[in-house]
């Protein structure tokens, strides 16, 4: 599970969306909590998001603090630093640099993700940019 968690965060740093997308199982959820899309579930949608996101940040650089393991999940702490590019979470980026913690739930099936719950710290956005 650390293998493909590790492959999806560096297919998100090298803003690889094909190599996000392969980390996901066929039947897959992604779970952005306070997205107003909701859950995708399909990976058209999630491409969308993928490419959306892309757009507001750039030059994204992960660090996972720690992990805990279930039988088929990963939960993940990371901090994250940025530069917002565009309107993240509707704060003007401004090409401003940001840093945010966020947490990950990683479910399995099959050896991949079968579902991504994330909550990101909107506080940090708040205060960074606002």
């Amino acid at each position: 599970m650390d293998a493909v968690v590790d492959e999806h965060f560096r297919a998100e740093m090298a803003v690889d969306i094909d190599a996000i997308l392969a980390t996901y199982a066929d039947q897959v959820a992604l779970d952005m909590i306070g997205n107003p899309d909701g859950v995708l579930h399909d990976k058209s949608e999630i491409r969308v998001f993928y490419n959306m996101l892309f757009g507001e940040l750039s030059n994204v650089h992960m660090r996972s603090l720690r992990r805990w393991y279930g039988a088929e999940h990963v939960v993940d702490e990371s901090v994250v630093e940025a530069l917002a590019i565009g309107k993240p979470f509707g704060f003007e980026g401004r090409a401003r640099p940001v840093t945010f913690r966020l947490l990950h739930i990683f479910d399995f099936a099959g050896g991949r993700i079968s579902r991504e719950s994330a909550w990101l710290d909107l506080a940090a956005f708040m205060q960074q940019l606002a």
